[in-house]
């Protein structure tokens, strides 16, 4: 006789009592205590040796050789917990290395201050207790409690992500200040070779060029009186050298000028100013109101961040006035340049603005522009005050 019961379903494929996510957080909390053992060891014992010998030449260094290993021993535990615990912390930027004898000592003294490594030790030495504790709680898990242990194990596991965000992430504002310098650097390279590139083709075009000529006619003259004709046609190359020299003068005076004004290393920003002001196309009022003369670098790079405004004032304003005032609030130099024009000036306007904006970022200096269209224009500029 057929049987009256339906077959069964078919049973699902045996699989292990936990998730794949959940056995990697168990590896992680049981391999803690050995990791933890040994970077406690390293720690504990670099730190005594050094404090002892920080009475001999070569403490300092041996604590930095320690600090530079403790990041190390970061590297491997964010490398563990991104396998393990699904947690990405960015790597902290490396320490710049200098070399020679000098360069040594400034290296040994960065990487003494070095956060990263600090705070990468303290880390080590937190570690050893915390992997006692979730080594027994997670091993005695797995035989006496292991209905609950994938809850215990997540309890464990965000305390351990949320020491290694911490601890062992870089520094945000350390990092954000070591992008802007190494920024501010490519800047004032860039900066640097185009002043150059503009002198040597100033050099070659003008005054170069004008002395080129100068000793062609002064040696067709000295032929010709060589032969003894002393005639109008002589007269006439002289006189023409003459005016080539005067010429050549004026463009070496204007190319000293356009490097570093004699007038601002001898009177200072207030007549310096008032000479760039006299060759604006538009009438100008300058007030500088300040204490003392600032350092001779913050000084030059205001000179030319007013001598470029004008300059923008005169060929793209069409103002029939303008303004310069510089003054001093606490430990910053500002600078505002006012005009009456048709405005619309931008950083990205292609008006040399750009230029001036990256020109002082490079110093930690900070650049507004306010011109609406149809004017006025107000460009604030601030820099940093360093005394002469």
């Amino acid at each position: 006789m057929p049987s009256s019961r339906t077959p069964s379903a078919p049973l699902p494929p045996a699989r292990l009592a936990f998730e794949a996510h959940t056995w990697k957080e168990i590896a992680h909390l049981l391999t803690n205590l050995p990791l933890a053992l040994i970077g406690f060891t390293f720690v504990t014992t670099v730190l005594f040796t050094s404090a002892f010998l920080t009475l001999t030449v070569i403490g300092f260094p041996l604590l930095a050789a320690a600090l530079l290993g403790a990041r190390q021993l970061g590297k491997l535990e964010r490398i563990r917990a991104r396998a393990l615990l699904d947690v990405t912390v960015d790597e902290p930027s490396p320490l710049p290395m200098r070399g020679g004898a000098d360069g040594f000592v400034a290296q040994v003294w960065m990487s003494v201050k070095d956060p990263v490594g600090w705070r990468s030790m303290l880390y080590e030495l937190i570690r050893l207790p915390w992997g006692i504790a979730t080594f027994t709680i997670t091993l005695t898990g797995l035989f006496v409690a292991w209905p609950v242990l994938p809850y215990i194990v997540r309890g464990l596991a965000n305390a351990d992500r949320a020491m290694v965000r911490s601890l062992l992430s870089p520094s945000d504002e350390l990092e954000r200040r070591i992008a802007e310098l190494e920024s501010d650097r490519g800047v004032v390279v860039d900066t640097a070779a185009a002043d150059l590139r503009r002198i040597e083709r100033d050099l070659h075009d003008g005054a170069q060029a004008r002395l080129v000529n100068l000793a062609m006619g002064l040696g067709l003259a000295k032929e010709k009186l060589r032969e003894g004709q002393v005639d109008d046609a002589v007269a006439s190359m002289v006189a023409e050298a003459h005016g080539e020299v005067k010429l050549a003068l004026q463009e070496l005076r204007d190319l000293a000028r356009g490097i570093h004004p004699a007038v601002l290393t001898d009177r200072g920003l207030d007549a310096a100013l008032s000479s760039v002001a006299s060759r604006c196309t538009a009438p100008v009022k300058v007030t500088v109101d300040l204490p003392a003369r600032p350092a001779a670098a913050i000084e030059g790079i205001a000179y030319f961040t007013v001598s470029e405004l004008l300059q923008n004032v005169s060929k793209h304003s069409g103002a029939k006035s303008a303004a310069v005032d510089v003054w001093r609030s606490d430990d910053r130099l500002l600078i505002q340049v006012w005009d009456d024009g048709r405005g619309g000036a931008s950083v990205d306007g292609g008006t040399g603005i750009a230029g001036l904006a990256e020109r002082l970022g490079a110093v930690d200096g900070l650049f507004m522009v306010d011109s609406p269209v149809g004017g006025p224009t107000t460009i604030t500029a601030e820099l940093p005050w360093r005394d002469r």
